[in-house]
């Protein structure tokens, strides 16, 4: 019966604490792949490694996230997404737990990967959500739920960089682990089962069409690649600050952490960026966006001895990075609003395989060519994104009416 009404006028609602509850565990999933940004040092002198090896934890995380995306996030389409929503988080404790009492290296590296790639409960609980929704409140609930993402994004480096001055690196996965658990019964006792009305596809057929909306869907490609683009420039200053703010400035993995609250700035242009979509001007927003990026690199490349200026670089990436991802999304989900979860699954492996792909070429230019060489690299995505965008903006004008063949799995 609670399936029929879910499917009906009639679904239940959602209120304020189940909300905030899905909004607490997307932001616990998404943000444990960040822990170890301010904790590179840490983990480096603690496990014996490289400081490039300890940088390779950063695009492990990214990687295993997107093949979460590719792999387990269309999957909502075809199951009761309560069940898959706390297997996945379950899941997920467990690589937190294996990185929390790792004696080594390797048992790291697979830990972390392991909870990258189960992770992505929050990209199902976003949709999920949504579907649960009041048709007048799905953009109020959808909204507070990716806060609570980009929050728990923000929140986790600072988190890590506290909890590693009180009791050591490892701490922070081994409350997350603790907390995922809690997380996982609470979705579970909460929230309803929505498994009717399934479509009768395989796994192959849903997986395979997502490659058919990437294929067919320009500015998905177009939007895509900006948001990879951009995200890659910016982690490229993620996965060697520590470096830089340990070695030049001195400071703890507790004031490495730290920093990382000045990213709440990245919250009010998220804000502003959806207002101005909703106004009609998302190109005007993306473009503002791109430009804050770009101009961001001046005050990063004087940073190298002035923290003031590093400080002031980093609110600047993260307004940047922001702005062009929610434009992106608002770009995205109207192309086809029947097929969200799979244009999502296309966008985020994208804008994730970038940070990746930002992280790899961060750590190896920080090694070769040092603060500056990032700073270059950065500026490079930055400049690309830009020349991504003037294309989206062509293919704006030339948009077709999207056919309806595109939005069936078979």
């Amino acid at each position: 019966m609670l399936d029929d009404m879910i499917s009906s006028d009639a679904r239940p609602r959602l209120g304020l604490p189940i909300v905030l509850l899905m909004a607490a565990a997307t932001g616990l999933c998404a943000g444990g792949n960040y822990f170890n940004q301010p904790l590179l040092d840490s983990i480096s002198d603690h496990l014996n490694v490289s400081a490039s090896a300890a940088a390779a934890t950063v695009t492990i995380a990214q990687v295993a996230y997107a093949l979460g995306l590719i792999l387990l996030v269309p999957v909502g389409d075809m199951v009761d997404r309560r069940k898959l929503t706390v297997g996945l988080i379950l899941l997920a404790a467990t690589g937190q737990a294996v990185s929390g009492f790792a004696p080594n290296f390797a048992t790291l590296a697979v830990g972390i990967a392991v909870a990258g790639v189960f992770s992505v409960a929050a990209q199902v609980l976003i949709p999920f959500a949504a579907s649960l929704a009041e048709p007048e409140r799905s953009g109020q609930v959808v909204g507070t739920i990716m806060s609570g993402l980009l929050i728990g994004i923000l929140l986790a480096r600072s988190v890590a960089g506290v909890l590693s001055g009180l009791g050591g690196w490892s701490t922070v996965y081994k409350v997350a682990a603790v907390l995922m658990v809690v997380m996982a019964v609470a979705l579970w006792r909460s929230l309803p089962s929505d498994s009717a009305d399934r479509p009768k596809a395989s796994y192959g057929a849903t997986l395979a069409s997502v490659g058919k909306l990437a294929a067919t869907l320009p500015r998905l490609r177009t939007r895509s690649a900006m948001g990879g683009l951009a995200f890659a420039a910016v982690s490229t200053v993620f996965t060697t600050m520590a470096f830089l703010l340990s070695g030049e400035f001195g400071y703890s993995d507790t004031q490495i952490g730290l920093v990382g609250l000045l990213g709440v700035a990245g919250a009010l242009m998220a804000t502003v960026a959806g207002r101005l979509a909703d106004r009609g001007l998302g190109q005007v927003a993306t473009g503002g966006a791109i430009a804050i990026l770009l101009v961001s690199w001046l005050p990063f490349a004087s940073g190298a001895t002035h923290i003031v200026w590093f400080l002031v670089a980093i609110v600047l990436a993260d307004l940047a990075l922001q702005g062009v991802h929610v434009s992106n999304q608002n770009v995205i989900y109207a192309l086809v609003p029947e097929a969200r979860s799979r244009v999502n699954s296309v966008y985020m492996t994208t804008y994730f395989v970038g940070a990746a792909v930002g992280s790899a070429v961060g750590s190896m230019v920080w090694k070769s060519y040092g603060w500056n060489g990032v700073c270059i690299a950065g500026l490079v995505f930055s400049v690309a994104t830009a020349l991504v965008w003037m294309h989206d903006r062509r293919l704006e004008k030339a948009e077709l009416r999207i056919p309806e063949s595109l939005v069936s799995v078979g």
